[in-house]
């Protein structure tokens, strides 16, 4: 098995388990919500109900990536991955809307929502089942260098830390102040929209074409290779964990071809051992003599 298909065989499984936990953990949360009447459980309810709806859209990049390289694809399919996770900002976003006009719903039709020892239960039993989600799908993200598992981690993330505010907000109610199930429901849409922007920034830079090596880095690789006076027009692109390069060298006009395709080479394989990514590296030769060093 190529080490592609056992990346993306990979990322669907972590994808289908997680999917099946965030629906379970969310139509637990919306039973208790519906029953109780609170409005903050609710809402993470929905936001549980994203996280499943993320992990299908997931599971759709994933499957338009791994195809094949084709001739009208020469790089491959791997953006439809990115693509996938800015769909993901874009679910994250449309919840937040979702949830904020739940509330102001609520300012006007108010009702003081039952706490029970069944929603603390509830509630903890799921934050324990996110914490365990996020732990997974981050170090597998990582280890894979999966765009797509790394934002929808954030994602669950951003759950974790709105379970705990309504957690916080049932102790309220059981106090004696209901107003902060509305106030909590506001700042759990402030929580989710700030899930989806970063998400979003992250990745509509790698569709922009944002550089994903510094320059100064790939010419210090390329000029520890003997024969090379100079490195320059360096462009990057690409996802961190495929990185395509090219650049331009300076070689002795007088140097014969196999002896630059050999420096070439070198190069090539030099960028790909020292900068974790690099899938592809274009090194176009121009001629370079004593003199004109001398005149630089």
């Amino acid at each position: 098995m190529s080490d592609q298909s056992h990346y993306f065989r990979r990322v669907k499984f972590v994808l289908w388990a997680v999917m099946g936990l965030n629906f379970a953990v969310a139509a637990a949360k919306l039973v208790i919500g519906h029953l109780t009447g609170s409005v903050s459980i609710t809402a993470d309810g929905y936001h549980s109900i994203s996280d499943g709806a993320s992990n299908i859209v997931g599971l759709i990049g994933v499957a338009w990536a791994s195809q094949p390289i084709d001739p009208g694809h020469p790089y491959g399919h791997r953006k439809y991955e990115t693509l996938a996770a800015v769909g993901i900002a874009a679910l994250l976003f449309l919840v937040s809307f979702n949830v904020a006009r739940e509330a102001v719903e609520r300012i006007f039709s108010p009702a003081v929502p039952q706490v029970t020892v069944l929603s603390f239960a509830v509630m903890l039993a799921t934050m324990a089942v996110n914490i365990g989600v996020m732990r997974y799908e981050r170090a597998e993200g990582r280890r894979l260098g999966s765009e797509i598992l790394i934002s929808d981690s954030k994602h669950t993330g951003a759950d974790l830390i709105v379970s705990t505010s309504v957690l916080g907000t049932l102790v309220a109610i059981r106090l004696g102040a209901p107003v902060l199930d509305v106030v909590t429901a506001f700042v759990v849409a402030g929580f989710i929209a700030w899930a989806g922007f970063q998400v979003l920034r992250e990745n509509v830079e790698i569709l922009a074409d944002h550089a994903p090596v510094s320059e100064h880095d790939i010419q210090t690789i390329c000029q520890q290779v003997d024969g090379v006076h100079d490195c320059h027009r360096i462009r990057s692109r690409g996802r961190p964990d495929d990185i395509y390069i090219d650049l331009h060298i300076l070689l002795e006009r007088r140097m014969d071809l196999e002896q630059a395709h050999e420096i070439a080479n070198r190069i090539e394989l030099g960028l790909k051992h020292h900068i974790h990514g690099v899938r592809d590296v274009t090194v176009h030769i121009e001629p370079y003599t004593e003199a004109e060093r001398a005149e630089g």
